[in-house]
Parts: structure tokens; sequence; C-alpha cells
């Protein structure tokens, strides 16, 4: 049987940076639309995780609590060892901010979407806020 710890860290490694469920939720409501995109540009700040070249628009598909978010799921913190995700979360939030400056610097435009927003009760919601955002198809 595992311990805790160990339990913990095996959860933990689980936890994927690219390709989440809720980034290929965007990824293949953003196809079905029309749009065409590239994939985390490396040469880019951040490495956005939809980025569209000729529009010169990125967006960044945040998971609540990863990032901050004011939702419900977001505001909650762990209750073991508390202090050090407060920390992570901040320099998660400076981080993003900083890479959203840089990118509106070298003329991009960026828009972030929560993970709460693929939630079908927001989802019209959301198709509205990327076709806004991206403006018609091509």
């Amino acid at each position: 049987m595992k311990t805790p710890d160990a339990a913990r860290s095996a959860i933990m490694r689980a936890v994927r940076s690219r390709d989440t469920g809720p980034e290929r939720a965007v990824r293949q409501l953003l196809y079905a639309l029309g749009y065409r995109y590239r994939l985390h540009r490396a040469n880019l700040p951040g490495s956005p995780d939809l980025v569209f070249v000729r529009r010169r628009k990125v967006i960044f598909v945040h998971g609540c609590f990863w990032h901050g978010h004011s939702c419900k799921r977001g505001a909650r913190l762990p209750k073991s060892n508390a202090d050090y995700w407060r920390a992570k979360i901040a320099r998660n939030r400076a981080r993003d901010t900083q890479c959203i400056d840089q990118l509106c610097h070298a003329g991009w435009n960026s828009l972030i979407v929560w993970e709460c927003e693929l939630h079908a009760a927001e989802r019209n919601a959301l198709i509205s806020r990327l076709i806004d955002f991206l403006g018609p198809i091509a």
C-alpha cells in the first residue's frame, strides 16, 4: 500500500501541462467552428496552447485551480501544505501576467479560457467569446 506522500506524488506526476482535457475540448470546439491553429509555439512567451499566426492571436486554456481563478474550484486550496500551494499559485499567476504582457508588446492579442467555462451551462457564452475574439473565419 502506498504511503500518503507516495500517493500524492503519483497524483501530481499524472497532471499534464499539455493536451489536457479542457485544452482538447477547446481545440475540438474551435475546429468544429472552422478555425485552424497551431499548438504550443515554444518561440512565443508562455508557449500558448493555441496560436493563430495570421491573426496574431493566442489562446491559453487555464485550469482554475492551477492558475488561481476566482470560481469555486479555483478558490479552493488544499488543506495540507497550504503555504506551498498559495505561493505556487501566486507564482503561476505572476508568470501568466508577465507572458501576456510580453505577447502584447510583441503585437499579439491573448485570450484566457478557464476550465469552468467549458461546462454545458457556459458553453454558448464561451462560443460567443471565442468568435468575438478570433473574428470571422477566413
